[in-house]
Protein backbone atom coordinates (compact mmCIF):
# COMPACT_ATOMS: atom_id res chain seq x y z
CA UNK A 1 0.00 0.00 0.00
CA UNK A 2 1.10 3.61 -0.54
CA UNK A 3 -0.29 6.72 0.40
CA UNK A 4 0.83 10.35 -1.42
CA UNK A 5 0.98 12.00 -4.20
CA UNK A 6 4.73 11.11 -5.44
CA UNK A 7 6.66 13.03 -8.03
CA UNK A 8 5.15 13.05 -12.09
CA UNK A 9 8.03 11.49 -13.01
CA UNK A 10 8.09 8.40 -10.21
CA UNK A 11 7.35 5.26 -11.48
CA UNK A 12 5.68 2.20 -9.85
CA UNK A 13 7.40 -1.41 -10.33
CA UNK A 14 5.75 -4.34 -9.31
CA UNK A 15 6.15 -7.86 -10.36
CA UNK A 16 3.58 -9.09 -12.97
CA UNK A 17 3.30 -12.45 -11.77
CA UNK A 18 1.62 -11.40 -8.27
CA UNK A 19 -0.72 -9.35 -10.45
CA UNK A 20 -2.39 -12.30 -12.17
CA UNK A 21 -1.65 -15.22 -9.65
CA UNK A 22 -2.40 -13.77 -6.46
CA UNK A 23 -5.32 -11.88 -8.38
CA UNK A 24 -4.19 -8.58 -6.92
CA UNK A 25 -5.46 -5.05 -8.15
CA UNK A 26 -4.18 -1.86 -8.14
CA UNK A 27 -6.32 0.96 -8.51
CA UNK A 28 -5.38 5.03 -8.00
CA UNK A 29 -7.09 7.79 -5.98
CA UNK A 30 -7.34 10.94 -5.68
CA UNK A 31 -7.80 13.00 -2.78
CA UNK A 32 -9.70 9.99 -1.83
CA UNK A 33 -11.69 9.67 -4.84
CA UNK A 34 -14.38 11.65 -2.62
CA UNK A 35 -17.78 13.49 -3.70
CA UNK A 36 -18.22 16.46 -1.81
CA UNK A 37 -21.48 17.05 -2.86
CA UNK A 38 -22.72 12.79 -2.45
CA UNK A 39 -20.08 12.38 0.70
CA UNK A 40 -20.22 15.19 3.20
CA UNK A 41 -24.05 14.89 3.30
CA UNK A 42 -23.96 11.45 4.18
CA UNK A 43 -20.46 11.98 6.58
CA UNK A 44 -22.72 14.51 8.32
CA UNK A 45 -25.60 12.11 8.46
CA UNK A 46 -23.43 9.40 10.16
CA UNK A 47 -22.01 12.33 12.46
CA UNK A 48 -25.26 13.05 14.17
CA UNK A 49 -26.47 9.13 14.21
CA UNK A 50 -23.24 8.31 16.19
CA UNK A 51 -21.88 6.56 13.42
CA UNK A 52 -18.81 8.44 12.50
CA UNK A 53 -16.65 9.19 15.91
CA UNK A 54 -15.29 12.30 14.77
CA UNK A 55 -14.03 13.04 18.04
CA UNK A 56 -12.12 10.26 18.50
CA UNK A 57 -10.20 10.82 14.96
CA UNK A 58 -8.70 14.17 17.01
CA UNK A 59 -5.23 13.92 18.67
CA UNK A 60 -5.30 17.52 20.06
CA UNK A 61 -7.66 21.03 19.83
CA UNK A 62 -5.03 23.79 20.50
CA UNK A 63 -5.48 27.46 20.66
CA UNK A 64 -4.16 29.61 17.69
CA UNK A 65 -1.12 30.81 19.68
CA UNK A 66 -0.23 27.26 20.05
CA UNK A 67 0.13 26.43 16.07
CA UNK A 68 3.90 26.33 16.47
CA UNK A 69 3.55 23.48 18.69
CA UNK A 70 0.86 21.75 16.38
CA UNK A 71 3.53 21.57 13.34
CA UNK A 72 6.30 20.53 15.82
CA UNK A 73 3.77 17.68 16.95
CA UNK A 74 3.09 16.43 13.55
CA UNK A 75 6.67 16.61 12.48
CA UNK A 76 7.64 14.51 15.37
CA UNK A 77 4.81 12.03 14.39
CA UNK A 78 3.37 12.75 18.02
CA UNK A 79 -0.47 13.22 16.68
CA UNK A 80 -2.25 12.83 13.33
CA UNK A 81 -5.06 15.23 13.57
CA UNK A 82 -5.26 18.43 15.23
CA UNK A 83 -7.88 21.44 15.32
CA UNK A 84 -6.71 25.21 16.05
CA UNK A 85 -9.47 26.45 18.20
CA UNK A 86 -10.16 29.70 18.11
Amino acid sequence: MTAGLAHPQSMLSIPHVSLVAEERTLKGSYLGSADPERDVPRFIEWFQAGRLPVDRLLSARLALEDINQAFDTLADGLAVRQVIVF
